[in-house]
């Protein structure tokens, strides 16, 4: 893979990656929001320590192609317990790598009241907070993150995310206008970055040369059409 230095995007690197590792599939699922969906994204199959470093190259990338081109200023990362908490330490060591060292924090889902006690662990939540999260789907974790790191009298500089369904917030019988990723621009005024869209999918499925994946791309397209924003 390029250098995470590099500021180009990585997004169709990203979905091969994504695809080789089982964490993009294609076939027949049903999303929380009760819709049957043609494609599924589980950032948990990155359960391996080779995976897990690949992916935070990734994220480091995005990051600093962003940062790079003035879409986010961080001075420190957040992940929001569970997975947030892999993700982000993670991206903190790929960036290191890179050359740029930044500190990174996480929460506990419930206080500790010996030791240091506090709900937060790592660097102290001060001058802009990014939060790094897999994806974001009702938004909750994003709306805790906020709130925590507000509350310690830091700012939330945005949401760096793997992958952006662009598909309606709400559920099957009540969909909503937005995506969940506008509900948050539009909630608390900070950008949320992806390191590939539903778009990218596409893109890779309209560009493949395996029959396997590309039999899935009608599909696709025709779940955007109903679901996309």
């Amino acid at each position: 893979m390029a250098s995470v230095s590099d500021p180009r995007p990585a997004d169709q690197e990203f979905i091969r990656f994504a695809i080789e590792t089982g964490v993009l599939k294609f076939g027949s699922f049903v999303t929380k929001a009760g819709r049957e969906s043609p494609y599924f994204f589980n950032a948990g199959l990155f359960d391996h320590g080779g995976t897990l470093g690949s992916l935070a190259e990734f994220y480091a990338k995005t990051f600093l192609a962003a940062e790079f081109d003035g879409r986010i200023s961080a001075d420190s990362l957040f992940g929001p317990a569970y997975k947030g908490i892999t993700l982000a330490s993670a991206t903190a060591v790929a960036l290191a790598r890179a050359g740029r060292d930044i500190g990174f924090s996480y929460n506990r889902k419930e206080a500790k009241d010996h030791g240091e006690g506090g709900v937060v662990v790592g660097k102290k939540l001060e001058g802009r907070v990014l939060i790094i999260d897999d994806v974001i789907s009702a938004g909750t974790s994003v709306r805790e993150s906020v709130e925590i790191i507000r509350a310690h009298g830091a700012i939330p500089a945005g949401v760096l995310i793997a992958l952006d369904r662009m598909e309606r917030g709400g559920t099957a019988a009540a969909p909503t206008d937005r995506s969940a990723v506008q509900e948050v621009r539009d909630l608390y005024g900070i950008p949320v970055i992806a390191i590939a869209t539903l778009t990218d999918v596409l893109q890779f499925l309209e560009t493949s040369d395996n029959r396997e994946l590309t039999q899935h791309r009608a599909a696709v397209a025709d779940y955007r059409r109903k679901w996309g924003i």
